[in-house]
C-alpha cells in the first residue's frame, strides 16, 4: 500500500475535526498519511484533496473497534513511522447515576480498546521503522473530572494510563510515546455528537468562549511533538485556550 524510503504516519479518525487537520498538517511536513475512519467518502475526498496538493495520502476504511479488520489493516501497511490514535469521542453528559451504560461501554471501546488494537497491530512495524512514534490523543478529561463527565473522563484516563504505562514497558525501544491531551476545542463535530445532534446543546459548551481551541491548534500541537528529534520525547503536553484555565474554570463573556 505505501511507497518504501517515504515515512508513513497513520492517522485513526481522519475524517473530520482534529483528525484530518493532523492529516493534512502531517502530509505537509513530508508524511505519506494513511487516513482511517468508518466514514469511506470522507477519507477518500482527503486524501483526494491532499494528492492534488502534491503530498502522498492513501484512505482506508476502518472501524478501530473491529480488531480482525484492524489486524487486516496493519498487514497491508509496508511500513509505519507514526501511529496518531485520534479515533475516540464523546456521548451524553448525563450524572453517574442515571448514565446509559451502553454510553459508557462505547465510548471505552472507541477510546481504549481502540487505541489499544491499532497500537498492538502497528507495534511491530513502528519499532522495525527504527524510528517509530505513537501518538495517544487523550483530553485534560484524562487528568481531571468534572459533573456530567464521568463516562468520557473515564475513557479518557483510561487513554492517559494507557500511554503511560506503554511508555514504561517499551523503553529501550525505538519507539516513542506522546500524548496530547487538548481542552475546550471547537470542531464541527464533537459536541454535536456527544448531545446527539441537539445543535442548541452544542453551542451552549462554547457560549461566551471569545477563542476555544480549533482542530489545526491541536495538529499543529501534534505535528509538532512528532517532528522533534528523535531522542526527544514529549511526555504529556496539556493544551488549552486562554480563556480556560481548567475543565470547570472558563471566561465567558455573556
Amino acid at each position: 500500500m505505501t511507497a518504501a524510503g517515504t515515512p508513513v504516519a497513520v492517522v485513526t479518525g481522519a475524517s473530520s475535526g482534529i483528525g484530518a487537520a493532523t492529516a493534512r498538517q502531517l502530509a505537509g511536513a513530508g508524511y505519506h498519511v494513511v487516513l482511517t475512519a468508518r466514514r469511506k467518502d470522507r477519507i477518500e475526498a482527503l486524501a483526494g484533496e491532499l494528492s492534488g496538493a502534491g503530498h502522498r495520502a492513501t484512505a482506508y476504511a476502518l472501524d478501530v473497534t473491529d480488531r480482525p479488520a484492524v489486524d487486516e489493516f496493519a498487514a497491508s501497511l509496508e511500513r509505519c513511522d507514526v501511529l496518531v490514535n485520534n479515533a475516540g469521542g464523546a456521548l451524553g453528559a448525563d450524572p453517574v447515576a442515571t448514565g446509559d451504560p451502553a454510553d459508557w461501554r462505547q465510548m471505552f471501546e472507541v477510546n481504549v480498546i481502540g487505541t489499544l488494537n491499532t497500537t498492538q497491530a502497528l507495534l511491530p512495524a513502528l519499532t522495525a521503522s527504527g524510528d517509530g512514534t505513537v501518538v495517544v490523543l487523550s483530553s485534560t478529561a484524562a487528568h481531571s473530572t468534572y459533573e456530567g463527565g464521568g463516562g468520557y473522563v473515564a475513557a479518557k484516563h483510561g487513554a492517559h494510563i494507557l500511554a503511560e504505562t506503554l511508555r514504561l514497558e517499551i523503553v529501550g525501544t525505538p519507539v516513542r510515546v506522546i500524548e496530547v491531551a487538548p481542552g475546550m476545542v471547537k470542531t464541527e463535530e464533537f459536541a454535536t455528537t456527544r448531545f446527539r445532534g441537539d445543535e442548541e446543546k452544542a453551542a451552549k459548551v462554547y457560549a461566551g468562549v471569545a477563542e476555544p481551541l480549533t482542530a489545526d491548534d491541536v495538529a499543529d500541537t501534534i505535528t509538532w511533538a512528532v517532528t522533534r528529534p528523535s531522542h526527544v520525547n514529549i511526555d504529556l503536553l496539556v493544551v488549552r485556550p486562554r480563556a480556560q484555565a481548567s475543565n470547570s474554570k472558563v471566561h465567558r463573556e455573556l
